[in-house]
């Protein structure tokens, strides 16, 4: 829980009214209940502008916890969220998790069998260029001759640039997931006459990696105050995750790349937080391992997405929603059978997981008792205390964490046969976290690639990564893992490999003459 820039979310909505225009259609100015004149002689006004970015990633519309929404590709509000659509599309294709619900295109999710008209597939896009409008607007506020226009003051000039610098950061963090979801997808910096080309992946990815470069220097680096802010090191993150998909994305490995990128985050002043646990817990804002999170308040971001989303969907059959924190359980994800049986005993980190009346097995969807139940994020404090809104989560969402760091590291490690001395140091410090100092020490022999995808599936187990895993590892669709209910088959079955890529939304298709659709859609 972080209460910094709350109140910046109120007055930039007057600052950011894009509404929901189609996401790519650039051909439409984004809306503004003020003029620009106007709102920016209060130097205040670019912060609060910055906090709308921030913002969109966590909440739905212009007033919470619904009303006024910012897309319109998902009816209902609650299911807009950037994060819990994220979420869904990440873990729920996957050997990760289900949901047993059987709305609004949930079921294709399930078992890969979506389309170019599910809900969910246009919500995220939509969500994407709704990120890149608002940090492209910024970007046009904040040029210099705007700011010699406004008269702004040098300080304030120092400030807005490294609030550019953030703006350039959270603009690369959607166009990452719209490249990792759909692959060629118009690159948009600026207000167009006309509908955007679509771009080769690669040049998406160039242009990812570009950004990234260049802003390093005007970020600031981790340390007090920054907390929920993109920094050097949450951008050497991000960066460390492009390059370790590159292969998949461009077919040129940056393993190399990916390593030096993992290890700048690693050097900054962070820590592996003593208690796995407390990560995912509503004063999560005091773990010393979050490099970077999307800043969750019961009383300031009020949706029912992000965490909202997930604590409240966890908990169901006989859990006691007080225990969570939470004023009732929404009876929706459980893990599906081959996430559970990663976990071997003594592993501190299946420790949250709830068995009593569950079943392994996932017979029925729509059974809340199928499904081992797992309430890794909960609304309640280290010390036991509930947040601050049973209705509404203070959980902060771990972005980028050390851990995932470690584990980049690692895989390109392996994948480069370089450095595997500190590669094995740095997973043996995970398994002295997840079973006691010395109690589960790997070797060499051990660290392979099989162990770090299993490895990635329980250290980082429902934090959004999963299906981007399987692919990187060739898994995800095909024959040679299955798993539960893929492909609509329970024991699972093979699927086609054009699944690897989500279809452009046929709204989009047809908004934009100029897409054309990815193969097998």
């Amino acid at each position: 829980m972080n209460r910094r820039m709350r109140h910046a979310l109120t007055t930039a909505v007057a600052l950011m009214g894009l509404g929901a225009v189609g996401c790519t259609d650039t051909s439409v100015n984004p809306l503004s209940t003020v003029s620009e004149v106007n709102i920016f002689s209060n130097p205040a006004a670019y912060q609060q502008f910055l906090a709308k970015v921030y913002g969109g990633l966590a909440v739905t519309g212009q007033q919470g916890p619904a009303g006024n929404r910012d897309i319109s590709s998902i009816t209902d509000e609650g299911f807009s969220s950037y994060l819990r659509i994220y979420w869904e599309m990440q873990e729920l294709p996957t050997d990760e998790a289900i949901i047993g619900w059987g709305d609004q295109g949930l079921p294709e999710l399930n078992t890969a069998t979506w389309g170019s008209a599910n809900r969910f597939v246009a919500g995220m896009f939509s969500r994407v260029y709704f990120q890149i409008g608002m940090a492209n607007e910024f970007l046009r506020q904040t040029t210099d001759a705007k700011l010699s226009e406004r008269k702004v003051t040098p300080s304030v000039r120092a400030t807005v640039q490294q609030y550019r610098a953030e703006a350039r950061f959270l603009r690369a963090f959607s166009y990452w997931h719209g490249l990792d979801f759909w692959g060629n997808i118009p690159v948009v910096t600026t207000i167009q006459a006309s509908p955007p080309a679509q771009n080769t992946r690669q040049e998406v990815y160039d242009f990812i990696v570009s950004e990234l470069t260049a802003i390093q220097a005007d970020l600031p680096a981790a340390g007090p105050g920054t907390y929920g802010r993109a920094t050097k090191e949450a951008a050497s993150m991000l960066l460390a995750n492009v390059y370790l998909n590159a292969e998949v994305y461009t077919g040129t490995p940056h393993y190399a790349e990916a390593l030096v990128a993992a290890q700048a985050a690693i050097n900054g002043p962070f820590s592996i937080d003593p208690t796995y646990q407390n990560m995912f817990l509503a004063d999560n804002n005091n773990s010393p391992e979050i490099i970077f999170p999307v800043v969750q308040d019961g009383q300031h971001t009020q949706s029912y997405g992000a965490v909202t989303f997930i604590t409240h969907a966890s908990c169901g059959a006989s859990m006691s929603n007080v225990t969570y924190g939470l004023d009732g359980c929404w009876w929706g994800i459980r893990l599906k059978p081959e996430a559970y049986n990663l976990f071997a005993a003594g592993d501190a980190r299946s420790g949250f997981f709830y068995t009593s009346g569950q079943t392994v097995a996932i017979n029925n969807i729509g059974d809340f008792t199928n499904g081992i139940a797992a309430p890794k994020f909960q609304n309640v404090t280290s010390t036991g205390a509930p947040g601050s809104n049973s209705q509404f989560a203070d959980t902060d969402w771990p972005v980028f964490r050390l851990a995932e760091a470690y584990l980049i590291y690692a895989e390109a490690a392996v994948r480069t046969n370089t450095n595997l001395v500190q590669a094995l140091a740095y997973v043996n410090a995970l398994q002295d976290r997840a079973f006691g100092a010395g109690n589960n020490t790997l070797t060499a022999p051990q660290l392979t690639l099989q162990f770090l995808l299993d490895e990635r599936g329980r250290e980082l187990l429902w934090e959004g990564h999963r299906r981007t895993d399987l692919i990187r590892f060739g898994v995800f669709s095909g024959g040679t893992y299955l798993w539960a209910w893929k492909g609509n088959v329970q024991a699972g079955t093979a699927t086609d490999a054009h699944l690897d890529l989500f279809p452009i939304p046929a709204t989009e298709i047809s908004a934009n003459p100029n897409l054309k659709q990815n193969t097998g859609y």
